[in-house]
């Protein structure tokens, strides 16, 4: 395969009118690898394909005497044919992947999962932090992926306890007067006040990277060895520490270890009912349980199991290093081409196996038995879901269920950093690709109103400008100054027919006591903490909450670790505290003059001069 990526020849066909235009296109494909795109009426991807013979693969769909209901009703829509194609079959497979994950044609099956990989990030510097990481990578030591976060926090929790390795961010690492509460409950060495050197914080970053590279025989066998060595010294503090590390770790391998899978392996086993399928994942490194998890691909009428673990098992490890084994519910097409690309890409034999015996057909099973308990639950959860948009509808009136809502939440801290969120549910629970964060600039510190008037303004802006997606139901949390502002600025735009509810707290902040304005009514109802409507409503509210601070804390972070006012001579915690309570946030003391900086308690001329220009320079 080349290295700078296939080499690639497009055609496309000119619509189809009748059985003549779609035999004389068949014609012209070529006998080659490659990719095809069958498209709709409105040029919308309707299913992606490889083949190994492109003119054989696409005449099929035309030629045979029986197709079930889902190919059919997708033939039927085809108006158009589009395809690549490339020098291997292999290429065909990766170009498929990339564009079932960019298109998401309505009748592929495709792996819905919007988060980015799991890792365990190990920071560069003499002292380097040991984290959860997820997003873009940067600088320092990436293990993983895992296969989910929680795998990764256990890890996390084991290295902290071990090797004593610091959590806590740069900027409160270079602060800190004291050890923290980490350093009290022996999860953390307190590199930060200096209780532990650089060499032997180095020695124990060297075996949690043992530990975390999957070699926790030799990790064990070293701190064996260190332990003897301590022992004949007469430090028996320092042995009996050792001795300490070595049983959590052997006891740590005897919970996880798993003789069938006494390498490097992954099980995937898919149950398939009323139309929702799971695919449950478990990961074994080294013989050690590392974690599991439960996918749920968007799934087309009439899938089985086979096909399901053939759209998944590509989509899954084209983005990832395979482990040496993949051990499958069910055969898989393909899987010989599979198997190439995925040894190639880790530098090693990568086999797939969906025949086994022994203890590998008991892992399988065990693997069948969490996907059917996944799925029942998922179930369970997706029929609550209906009951509580269904009592929404009753409650607002609604002939029909709503099948979009959406909900805006403000958060700052004393008008610092100020950041909106907007969460999208649907019937199926929440939308997390349709998540969006608002930087809010250009409103005085504080101004709630304001804010929520700037993120709604931009949201159904853009919706209208470009023919986006409105919502059944808009959620605000606040009362009636926030419902105003929403009414506001959908009256300026033209939006017509917007069910708005405004999610106020009750008295004490009690969930359950929250008061829901209804404007069109002109209500004020508090439903209770019993009804599923409310109960919907506050999952929404506290989803936004959640992503509305995250997103806060993250800006307010990058702005403090970028140009803090800590970094001022005589400027600490009290006397920045003071600056942003007298000045609304962090704009309004970058605004304010060197009299005005006077004011504050504590704040000098000679102070308020040089917070002035280190502002005014940074």
């Amino acid at each position: 395969m080349a290295e700078n990526g296939p080499a690639r020849l497009s055609h496309q066909a000119e619509k189809f009118g009748s059985r003549d235009d779609i035999a004389a296109f068949l014609r012209t494909l070529p006998v080659s690898p490659g990719v095809y795109r069958m498209l709709g009426n409105k040029d919308e991807v309707l299913y992606v394909g490889k083949a190994t013979r492109l003119k054989n693969r696409v005449a099929s769909y035309f030629s045979r005497p029986r197709l079930d209901p889902r190919l059919a009703s997708m033939i039927s829509q085809i108006v158009r044919i589009e395809i690549t194609v490339t020098r291997t079959e292999a290429e065909a497979l990766l170009l498929e992947n990339q564009l079932i994950k960019s298109l998401k044609p309505r009748y592929n099956i495709q792996l819905r999962d919007d988060k980015s990989h799991p890792y365990v990030h190990l920071s560069p510097g003499d002292f380097p932090r040991i984290a959860f990481h997820r997003g873009a990578k940067r600088e320092g030591r990436y293990f993983g992926p895992y296969p989910s976060a929680g795998a990764v926090r256990e890890c996390l929790d084991l290295m902290h306890k071990l090797f004593g390795l610091r959590s806590c961010r740069d900027s409160v690492f270079r602060n800190r007067s004291r050890p923290c509460l980490q350093y009290q409950i022996k999860r953390c060495s307190a590199p930060c006040v200096g209780l532990i050197d650089e060499r032997e914080y180095a020695e124990s970053v060297r075996l949690a990277t043992l530990f975390l590279e999957g070699r926790s025989g030799e990790l064990v066998d070293s701190l064996v060895s260190e332990m003897e060595t301590a022992s004949a010294q007469l430090a028996f503090e320092r042995a009996a520490r050792l001795r300490d590390q070595v049983a959590l770790l052997k006891k740590m391998q005897a919970r996880h270890y798993v003789n069938a899978a006494s390498g490097d392996c992954d099980v995937l086993a898919c149950r398939i009912d009323k139309g929702v399928a799971c695919v449950y994942l478990l990961s074994f490194r080294g013989g050690v349980g590392i974690g599991a998890r439960a996918y749920f691909p968007s799934l087309p009428a009439q899938a089985d199991p086979g096909e399901v673990l053939s759209a998944f098992v590509p989509q899954y490890y084209l983005d990832r290093v395979a482990p040496a084994e993949i051990l499958l519910g069910h055969a898989v097409k393909d899987a010989d081409l599979l198997s190439s690309v995925f040894t190639e890409r880790a530098g090693r034999r990568v086999e797939l196996k969906s025949s086994v015996r022994a203890e590998r057909a008991r892992l399988l099973g065990l693997a069948d038995d969490n996907a059917r308990e996944a799925l029942s639950m998922r179930l369970a959860s997706r029929s609550n879901q209906r009951q509580r948009l269904e009592a929404l509808a009753s409650l607002l009136g609604m002939d029909e269920p709503p099948v979009r809502l959406e909900c805006f939440d403000i958060s700052h801290t004393l008008g610092e950093a100020t950041v909106a969120s907007c969460v999208v549910f649907g019937p199926e629970g929440p939308l997390k690709a349709l998540y969006r964060r608002y930087n809010i600039t250009g409103v005085a510190a504080g101004d709630d109103y304001a804010a929520m008037h700037q993120v709604l303004e931009r949201r159904f802006r853009k919706a209208l400008e470009e023919g986006g997606e409105l919502p059944d139901v808009l959620l605000i949390d606040g009362g009636k100054g926030q419902v105003a502002q929403a009414l506001a600025v959908l009256a300026e735009l033209g939006v017509e027919q917007q069910r708005i509810i405004g999610v106020a707290k009750g008295p004490e902040r009690k969930p359950g006591e929250e008061t829901l304005y209804l404007p069109e009514t002109g209500e004020e109802i508090r439903p209770g903490a019993s009804s599923p409507a409310l109960q919907l409503i506050q999952q929404i509210r506290d989803e936004a909450h959640r992503f509305a601070i995250t997103g806060h804390r993250g800006r307010r972070e990058k702005a403090r670790s970028t140009s803090r006012l800590e970094d001022i001579p005589g400027i600490g915690a009290s006397r920045r505290a003071a600056l942003l309570k007298q000045f609304g946030g962090w704009q309004g003391v970058a605004a304010a003059g060197v009299e005005e900086l006077m004011q504050v308690k504590g704040v000098s001329r000679e102070l308020a001069e040089r917070i002035y220009g280190s502002l005014r320079s940074t």
